[in-house]
């Protein structure tokens, strides 16, 4: 993501630095004690009077000065040596700079001498960040892009657990709290004139230690961590589904009709077959749950072998394992774009089928019981830490926050493109969650917190949903483990590739953790919730909290306003964190 700092020409700061005001004698490397040093006062007018040569597609720029300059009050400040004809040599040579310059100044100009001709003293390398390239556009797309991830396919799930008016106003309340903590990390970058950082990591180190920026670079590896363990069940689940739907077109398996297939009888729930809903019947492309009373036929030598909670999950194993050992990702990112086409298409889908099923909603006041009524919704459920702890991920972007909008053509408009994107980013969440949940035909107890397991394996929009985001999420999947890698090794050995072993077993810890996770827990929901609630409240709440009331302490401008609200915040995201374990086992 290596994007460029953009500054305001005003902000402009060279490497050497002397005097404000003008430009001073100092030493330049070359055993000399009377190389011109630059400094802020002087950018201007070296750009102005001499040459100023820029590289192509780089920050550095090199400006041919002479070697004796006017100070400030106007007189040549002569050099200290006793070799005078050099000194003679040098004077005639800057003359003949100035009067060379003074003809054509431009930076290109033909009567510009070659670089190799002019003494390297009269050569001073000045880091000039240039203004950033991107557009407003760019970053709010960029920032919308980051955060739509596997959370989506959630968000129907999450709102179930939450109920359906209280999950809508949580999901909104979790936006503002986590663009607020977002607006923080953005602002912490100019809380010290003068200093430059990387990340918002670097800010917790210069403010409140080295031990903050371990959390802080720990609770990055979680989420990263995290999102493997997530993308390895996802794709377990979508190649799953996708064999089994060609298996079914190359070998169909005769049935009298499509209740009783091998997929409905896998995958569709017998409460729902009798004549009062009869749903399965009525919208077939719609199931609830694993049936355990599953026909014979579905329990062919095929179906034995292709196992969702095996031999799937070890077999990814072999094509993935080929692709994260690169040594650079920059194929998985020259491809990662295919990413919103897959979202841009989850969406098309959702609503076609939502169309199809029609309004199925009953906020509380079925005739029947929960369990009879398809329609019934719950508008409050004490299970809502599940959505806030999927929501904290779904809108956690304050590890990157700093690096995508580095690059922005006007700066001053980060604060409103970061506000701008996570509008958009609530409303595609709340969207997608609230049209399933609405339209969702069989009881939404059934919603799982992957939608596309409520869809029968034999839809054809959900094979090739499924293709897509399989697709999609093989290039995802080694760009995560890069950066994990990354991360991680160059902790420990100060270099992202020590060697092929350490690349090696680094990675094969990665996969059996991810292994276990899809064989033995593979729920999506819960992983997000917990991941998400921990970082949360580490990397999105805490620290930019800390950071934020800690230098208003320094400055003095502590209030106790400022000290209740921010404290308020941690403790909710504590509370969130510690919520997850208590609705271990209660969510559905």
């Amino acid at each position: 993501m290596g994007n460029q700092s953009s500054v305001h020409e005003e902000e402009v700061q060279p490497i050497l630095s002397g005097t404000a005001g003008g430009i001073q004698s100092g030493d330049d490397g070359y055993g000399s004690s009377n190389a011109p040093v630059v400094t802020n006062g002087a950018i201007r007018s070296l750009t102005r009077n001499y040459v100023l040569k820029t590289e192509q597609d780089s920050d550095e720029h090199v400006v041919r000065v002479p070697y004796t300059l006017p100070n400030e009050n106007g007189q040549s400040e002569l050099l200290d040596s006793n070799e005078y004809e050099e000194e003679a040599q040098r004077q005639a040579f800057n003359r003949r700079l100035r009067y060379l310059s003074r003809l054509d100044p431009r930076p290109d100009s033909s009567l510009a001498m070659p670089d190799h001709v002019v003494p390297k003293d009269f050569m001073i390398h000045i880091l000039l960040p240039v203004r950033g390239k991107q557009s407003s556009v760019i970053t709010i797309f960029a920032l919308w892009n980051t955060m739509m991830g596997t959370s989506l396919l959630s968000m129907p799930w999450a709102i179930l657990q939450a109920g359906f008016a209280c999950g809508i106003a949580l999901l909104v309340f979790m936006a503002l709290i986590m663009f607020y903590t977002s607006y923080l990390v953005l602002k912490s970058t100019k809380l010290a004139p003068g200093k430059q950082f990387n990340d918002f990591s670097d800010v917790c180190a210069h403010f409140l230690g080295k031990h903050s920026r371990k959390l802080a670079v720990g609770s990055s590896l979680a989420t990263l961590f995290g999102g493997c363990i997530v993308y390895w069940i996802l794709l377990s689940n979508f190649l799953y589904h996708i064999v089994v739907f060609i298996k079914n077109e190359v070998d169909p398996i005769p049935s009298t009709n499509h209740t009783n297939s091998s997929f409905l009888n896998m995958y569709s729930s017998s409460a729902y077959l009798d004549s009062s809903s009869n749903s399965s019947d009525l919208y077939p492309d719609a199931v609830c749950s694993l049936n355990d009373n599953s026909t014979e036929a579905a329990h062919g030598a095929f179906e034995k072998f292709w196992t969702l909670d095996l031999s799937v999950p070890l077999i990814l194993a072999v094509p993935l394992f080929a692709l994260v050992n690169f040594k650079s990702a920059t194929i998985f990112t020259k491809v990662n774009s295919f990413g919103v086409l897959s979202v841009v298409f989850l969406y098309i889908f959702t609503i076609v089928k939502a169309v199809g099923w029609g309004v199925h909603l009953d906020l509380g006041t079925a005739t029947q019981s929960p369990t009879d009524d398809p329609s019934y919704a719950a508008v409050f459920e004490w299970t809502f830490p599940a959505l806030t702890g999927v929501s904290a991920l779904a809108y956690f972007v304050q590890n990157c926050v700093i690096t995508i909008t580095r690059n922005q053509k006007h700066p001053e408009h980060n604060i409103r493109d970061l506000a701008i994107a996570y509008c958009l980013v609530a409303v595609s969440y709340i969207f997608f969650g609230v049209l399933v949940y609405m339209m969702f035909p069989l009881a939404k107890s059934c919603i799982k917190d992957n939608f596309l397991n409520n869809i029968a394996p034999d839809d054809v929009l959900a094979f090739v949903a499924h293709i897509m985001l399989l697709m999609q999420m093989t290039c995802v999947f080694p760009l995560l483990t890069y950066i994990l890698r990354a991360q991680v090794l160059t902790d420990l050995f100060g270099s992202e590739w020590p060697s092929w072993k350490h690349v090696v077993i680094l990675n094969l810890v990665v996969f059996a953790v991810c292994i276990v996770f899809a064989i033995f827990l593979p729920h999506i929901g819960r992983i997000i919730g917990f991941v998400g609630a921990f970082c949360g409240l580490a990397y999105a709440i805490a620290l930019p909290c800390i950071v934020h009331m800690r230098v208003q302490y320094l400055n003095e401008k502590l209030t106790w306003t400022s000290l209740i609200l921010h404290s308020l915040l941690i403790l909710l995201g504590s509370a969130n964190f510690i919520s997850q374990f208590v609705i271990i086992g209660k969510t559905s």
